[in-house]
């Protein structure tokens, strides 16, 4: 009943845009392929650790539709890294998924790049990306992520995140 409601105010002009957000990707490909929705936010679901959700993504690039992207560091675990204490979806990382960034990690290691700066470029590269909703705590976070955008990154680092299986093989990777 809702979305009818505020797609009918979209229309007439009261607001911009009629978007819907969640973590379950499926249900929001059955909105993007169902509902004359603009964009969706999508949780934790397109990241370097997680591209479950590309079929999501692709149809949202074929209508149109704008994807923003929360919860890219997974609770912090692409933030901090595979440490002690390190979350994942608001939880403590279970060991399978602490073992996956440390890969994610030596790999980054060994292209000299630092993991948040891989974890924020990566979704950024698929083109239905429209923006990422990051948290920030003070300015010197906001700078360094601002700087972790634009830092080049080699190519070869993603071309060995996916020989290394870490990267879906249809993944859309950062240009040089």
């Amino acid at each position: 009943m809702a979305l009818p409601a505020l797609i009918e105010l979209r229309d007439q002009g009261p607001i911009g845009a009629v978007g819907v957000g969640m973590k379950q990707w499926q249900v929001l490909r059955d909105f993007a392929l169902h509902a004359d929705i603009d964009c969706v936010l999508l949780a934790g679901r397109y990241t370097l650790l997680e591209q479950g959700a590309l079929p999501l993504l692709t149809r949202c690039q074929e209508r149109g539709i704008g994807v923003l992207l929360g919860g890219v560091f997974h609770s912090g675990i692409l933030a901090t890294g595979a440490r002690p204490g390190a979350r994942y979806n608001d939880a403590p990382a279970p060991p399978t998924i602490a073992g996956r960034v440390a890969r994610i990690e030596a790999i980054c290691r060994r292209f000299d790049v630092a993991l948040p700066t891989a974890t924020i470029q990566f979704p950024l590269a698929h083109p239905a990306v429209a923006s990422l909703v990051l948290g920030a705590v003070g300015r010197d976070e906001v700078a360094s992520t601002l700087c972790a955008v634009d830092e080049p990154l080699p190519p070869a680092l993603w071309e060995a995140l996916r020989a290394a299986g870490r990267l879906d093989p249809a993944a859309p990777t950062p240009a040089a």
